[in-house]
């Protein structure tokens, strides 16, 4: 029974792969490549905060607040 379980499990993750592929490539063909091309030049990247959260934690210890 198991064996047949993961067999299955395969072939799905086989044709989700497939679908998924097949997704990616439509939406290129329809944006052009434009959209994942910003994606993958790191348009839409998270910008780092870090910086911005030391000041702010050294501003609320300066006025007295808790440093957590």
């Amino acid at each position: 029974m198991a064996e047949s379980a993961k067999r299955v499990a395969r072939q799905a993750e086989k044709r989700l792969d497939k679908v998924a592929e097949n997704v990616r490539e439509q939406f290129d063909r329809v944006t052009g490549g434009k959209f994942s091309d910003t994606v993958k030049d790191g348009r839409f990247a998270a910008p780092d905060h870090g910086a911005d959260r030391g000041r702010t934690e050294e501003q609320r210890r300066d006025q007295g607040g808790s440093e957590r």
